[in-house]
């Protein structure tokens, strides 16, 4: 079972004080970048894997999405997000993604930010998403770079001249790492940038981007202090198409048949 650190009390209040969690999409400094990889929405059937507070979710629908479904394991986030949704198109479920079913091609994009890499059974996950998509269909995902995940001690050291340096050791031992981050004991699964893409590559997924994200010269020229992260890629963002041609309008009853076959459904 992933660890639920979500529902810990500590770190959910430290948590929903982060940008993101106050102000959304537009607050999260890699949004730019991973929404530039989304397809056309309009009439698109969507997922939303780790759907946290919904932000996600409510964006795809007033980009024209017919059905979203949000899956997440936080019962404090998904209390959030349906608070803050009055959209029947629009359907949060609880669920550990450890263990998640959908119904095979149901959905036209599974979407995920900063979730997979607490996914310690990630391979199965993605072949459950692999088939849960329709001919043509796309999955976008980010997930803390490979570099920032591998390090025993993942923070800032400064070398002998005074230079601000981000160590890395274990890179190639994929595995859980436990860090103190918001709380004690957080546990993120590390794996390569190759372990990542051969997995897609593994179930079909055709691969369509991989960005190792940085900052841009006008996002540091606003936020001088995001400078450091051009030294290590803070998150990995990958595009992928599952083969065939797309279709839409797609009907939105795949969300009634994830409920009906999941009994941890919320919502």
């Amino acid at each position: 079972m992933t660890q639920n650190i979500y529902d810990d009390e500590d770190f959910f209040r430290e948590y929903s004080r982060l940008p993101r969690s106050v102000a959304g999409l537009d607050a999260a400094p890699e949004w730019p970048a991973l929404r530039a990889l989304l397809p056309d929405l309009d009439g698109l059937t969507v997922v939303d894997l780790g759907c946290g507070f919904g932000w996600f979710c409510r964006w795809v629908r007033e980009q024209g999405a017919a059905s979203v479904l949000g899956i997440d394991a936080s019962e404090k986030m998904l209390a959030r997000a349906i608070a803050a949704t009055g959209d029947p198109a629009m359907t949060y479920t609880r669920a550990d993604m450890e263990w998640l079913e959908l119904p095979p091609a149901s959905f036209d994009l599974a979407y995920s930010s900063l979730a997979l890499h607490y996914v310690e059974e990630l391979d199965r996950l993605i072949s459950v998403v692999y088939r849960s998509l329709a001919e043509g269909g796309n999955f976008v995902f980010s997930v803390e770079h490979p570099i920032f995940t591998a390090p025993s001690e993942p923070r800032w050291s400064t070398d002998s001249a005074g230079r601000k340096i981000w160590p890395v050791d274990r890179y190639l031992e994929e595995g859980p790492r436990r860090t103190d981050w918001l709380a004690k004991g957080v546990v993120k699964q590390h794996r390569t940038l190759g372990g990542y893409l051969n997995m897609l590559i593994r179930v079909g997924f055709a691969i369509r981007h991989v960005e190792e994200w940085g900052p841009t010269p006008e996002q540091i020229a606003a936020h001088p202090g995001w400078a450091d992260e051009r030294q290590r890629p803070p998150f990995l963002l990958i595009a992928a198409k599952k083969p065939g041609l797309d279709r839409r309008p797609h009907a939105v009853g795949a969300r009634n048949q994830f409920h009906a076959d999941n009994k941890q459904g919320t919502g």
